[in-house]
């Protein structure tokens, strides 16, 4: 077999086998993480949250998810992806169906607090597990393909909240009571499937023939060359890289606006007078378009070989229709402005973590991967959640209170042109080999 056959039938396999799954699971989790906004409809009210309270509430999500990050990734290393994704995606299914049985704040406080512990790691863990499988001519593309999951969720399950919903007063619960409970539990579920569809390492892969595993271990070992002078360096070197922290400041920008507009969206939609199915109907909008792009930007990236500006205009994107949100005069133009908002979220993950995973070396990536993502959540869903809190309560606007946001992602939109620069300045190269063109 010649060596573009193997790696056709090769990458194929590991995209067909690995990319389905993993991107329903990722599914749920975020399902399970925001379905809160759209329970919010009925459920702020039933247990008697103030819009600040809910934001807070919501926001201890990110807090623990930021404190168990790093550690779950490290863990995931340690016993092997198969079992450590398991008893994530098990444990978030069964507390993410126990948000059913809040009574009250001080009760939605310390379960969405345990939520964000229990599902902290999961997706810095796959994009770590896909290091393992995926080349880096293949990771921009993949890895967007494995992100659309995000935006997909929240097409997929606006509705499908809406309709729960519905179901208000069925066996004398409430619709949002329906709501967590079966869209909980399917997690637990996929964990437990994950114990036979995972496997942990190429050499391990029984789907794989002899010739296949030896082609595949020999291209990744041939591309674990150590970037951005961090050769031999321990693990937690990383922290004092100042270009860590500005991927950091970029990240945060993308995340925040995912996490605000996942939060409060449903709230804004609802202030121009939907019912609560027709809310979820009209939130599923902005998420099908970005699903639609960022798959074909993530592989744009990948066919131009090109990181930073695939990275930095999103977000510039972000910055231009946060600012514009608030001049929208009619519900169609809020709903392209949030498209918008999403479009640039969302466009900004497969370059990105292609660009941050091929910087970090084999021996900072599972810290590295999981620190960016766990502070970059912290900041992003973490303080502007409740940023939009405090500018919707002083000006009574959904539209003004996304204007920090704006500023955010200017700045994160401006540390990955300065990353860059200075990367070539000192000749460092940040970003993987991508010049040499692949087969898809």
């Amino acid at each position: 077999m010649v060596a573009n056959e193997i790696e056709r039938t090769v990458m194929r396999k590991v995209q067909w086998r690995l990319l389905p799954f993993l991107v329903v699971c990722y599914l749920f989790a975020l399902i399970d993480r925001t379905n809160v906004g759209m329970a919010s409809l009925q459920m702020t009210e039933d247990i008697g949250l103030t819009k600040s309270q809910f934001a807070f509430g919501a926001s201890l999500f990110f807090v623990s998810y930021f404190l168990v990050e790093v550690p779950s990734n490290l863990a995931l290393e340690k016993f092997g992806a198969r079992r450590w994704i398991a008893r994530i995606m098990i444990t978030w299914g069964l507390i993410s169906a126990a948000m059913a049985f809040v009574k009250g704040p001080t009760s939605f406080y310390v379960l969405r607090f345990i939520l964000g512990a229990a599902e902290a790691g999961f997706f810095p863990g796959i994009i770590l597990y896909l290091t393992y499988w995926l080349p880096p001519a293949y990771r921009g593309r993949i890895l967007a393909m494995f992100a659309v999951a995000i935006p997909l969720a929240s097409f997929i399950s606006s509705p499908l909240s809406g309709a729960l919903l519905a179901m208000d007063g069925i066996w004398g619960l409430r619709g949002w009571h329906w709501l967590f409970i079966l869209e909980g539990l399917p997690a637990s579920f996929l964990g437990i499937a994950c114990l036979w569809m995972l496997t942990d390492r190429p050499a391990q892969a029984k789907w794989l023939s002899g010739e296949e595993k030896a082609w595949l271990e020999a291209e990744m070992s041939s591309s674990k060359r150590p970037t951005g002078g961090q050769t031999d360096q321990p693990k937690w070197h990383v922290f004092k890289n100042l270009q860590f922290w500005g991927l950091v400041l970029a990240c945060a920008g993308a995340s925040a606006s995912g996490s605000v507009l996942g939060v409060w969206q449903p709230q804004f939609l609802k202030s121009f007078g939907l019912s609560d199915f027709t809310t979820g109907l009209v939130n599923s909008i902005p998420y099908g378009v970005a699903t639609i792009a960022m798959i074909l930007w993530g592989y744009h990236s990948d066919r131009t070989g090109e990181r930073r500006w695939h990275t930095a205009i999103p977000l510039l994107l972000i910055t231009l229709s946060t600012a514009l949100a608030a001049f929208a005069p009619s519900l169609a133009l809020v709903v392209l402005m949030l498209t918008c908002i999403l479009v640039g979220a969302y466009c900004f993950k497969g370059p990105f973590w292609s660009l941050a995973s091929g910087w970090l070396s084999p021996a900072s990536a599972a810290v590295g991967i999981a620190a960016i993502n766990a502070t970059a959540n912290l900041i992003g869903g973490g303080l502007m959640v409740n940023v939009y809190a405090w500018v919707h309560d002083a000006t009574d606007s959904y539209a003004l209170a996304l204007a920090p946001l704006s500023l955010l992602t200017l700045a994160s939109a401006i540390s990955i042109i300065v990353i860059e620069r200075r990367a070539k300045r000192d000749d460092i190269d940040l970003v993987p080999v991508v010049s040499e063109k692949r087969s898809p």
